[in-house]
């Protein structure tokens, strides 16, 4: 079974070094919105929930997952 995480937050501060220990590990990231964006612009593999849940986010992206 393929280990995934899902990362959304807030405060960015240390999300890279995080998302980058759970590649390192063998998870699959998962993430919304502006965590995604970050993720992503460091080059990390990053899926956005949208493609697990088939919804879109909501409320002016306050509702995600």
């Amino acid at each position: 079974m393929k280990k995934r995480a899902l990362v959304s937050v807030s405060d960015k501060t240390g999300i890279i070094e995080v998302c980058k220990r759970l590649v390192d590990m063998g998870y699959e990231l998962i993430s919304t919105g502006g965590t995604m964006a970050a993720i992503a612009k460091v080059g990390l593999p990053v899926m956005n929930i949208s493609e697990i849940t088939s919804f879109p986010e909501c409320l002016d992206g306050r509702v995600k997952t």
